[in-house]
């Protein structure tokens, strides 16, 4: 194990099996994270990237059987934010010190490209990157997105095992996920995407095909955590128990990608005490406080129990451990 830790941070290639054997293996924990944080330092450095995220809306087109904000769900208040919502929440985030703002939503296709565009250029006059997360969207839509001044697009891919994608996903099609993230790569956005661990069905072996699906791609950047069970979904009645599979592909993920940009997600925190702390010391360099208004933060509800962010104990537990807010 400590050859392949050791092949992973030198070479920052691994063969399926030698993945497989990693996520297997259980004695060489620490040694994975620690090289992992090693190969953090050396790439992308000690700051901490913050993210203001903006959740707009969580009406959704789509009835993905993990997610709480699915269509099929009639126990959820739905909103949406109007334009002038959204652009006063991101320049507030901006007066805070946030140089990258991140839009996410349902799939909602209220918001059409021109609107979003509209949006993109608003906030883009305060000189800050903008990221988007908003799901499946043409080639042409993107492309209206990227021309207003988007700069980065998250994506995720969930998992790469086509039948276990076909069978969490109703009405949705594999292969144009990938071709959407073909088309974001194509036109010239910084390219995020991801999976959920602990999904049923899921595989060691599947893991491992995530992992080098995100190598393969050139991902700028990689978001993962832990599947946390909603009681309004098809798979309410699943054990969260994925938190330290998620740091390990996270881990992996670092050693093999040195130079993207990974977050310590939010589902990290909430299944596990110290859960962010815990991934940023296994490779991650990013978090993303949530910036959505109090009355809305609370019903963007993809799982239950989300943890918040303490701006002033956030800053004292990254000093702990060495790291400060870039």
């Amino acid at each position: 194990m400590n050859e392949i830790i050791k092949k992973a941070s030198l070479t920052h290639e691994l063969s399926k099996h030698e993945i497989t054997e990693l996520l297997k293996d259980q004695q060489y924990n620490k040694e994975l994270f620690e090289a992992a944080d090693r190969i953090r330092q050396k790439y992308v450095g000690d700051k901490i990237h913050l993210r203001a995220l903006i959740e707009f809306s969580n009406i959704c087109r789509q009835n993905c059987f993990y997610c709480g904000i699915r269509a099929a769900n009639k126990n959820i208040e739905r909103y949406r934010l109007s334009s002038e919502e959204i652009i006063l929440l991101a320049n507030n985030a901006v007066k805070s010190g946030y140089k990258t703002v991140v839009l996410q939503s349902a799939e909602d296709t209220y918001y059409t490209a021109d609107m979003l565009a509209g949006i993109i250029q608003n906030i883009k006059k305060n000189d800050v990157a903008i990221t988007l997360s908003i799901g499946e969207r043409s080639y042409e839509e993107y492309k209206i997105l990227k021309e207003a001044g988007a700069d980065r697009f998250l994506l995720r891919i969930e998992t790469t095992d086509k039948e276990l994608y076909k069978k969490l996903h109703p009405n949705m099609d594999f292969e144009n996920r990938i071709r959407c993230l073909r088309d974001l790569k194509k036109l010239g956005y910084e390219t995020g995407t991801g999976c959920l661990v602990g999904l049923p069905g899921q595989t060691i072996d599947s893991l491992a095909n995530d992992i080098l699906f995100f190598k393969k791609l050139d991902a700028d950047m990689i978001g993962l955590g832990p599947l946390i069970p909603h009681k309004e979904t098809p798979l309410k009645d699943i054990k969260a128990d994925g938190f330290w599979l998620s740091l390990k592909v996270l881990a992996i993920t670092r050693l093999l990608m040195p130079n993207i940009n990974m977050p310590a997600t939010t589902a990290m925190e909430t299944i596990q005490p110290q859960g962010r702390i815990l991934a940023l010391q296994a490779g991650a360099n990013v978090v993303m406080p949530n910036v959505t208004d109090e009355l809305h933060k609370n019903k963007y509800e993809i799982y239950p129990g989300k943890k918040s962010l303490n701006y002033t104990k956030l800053e004292e537990q990254f000093k702990k451990i060495g790291r400060t807010i870039a």
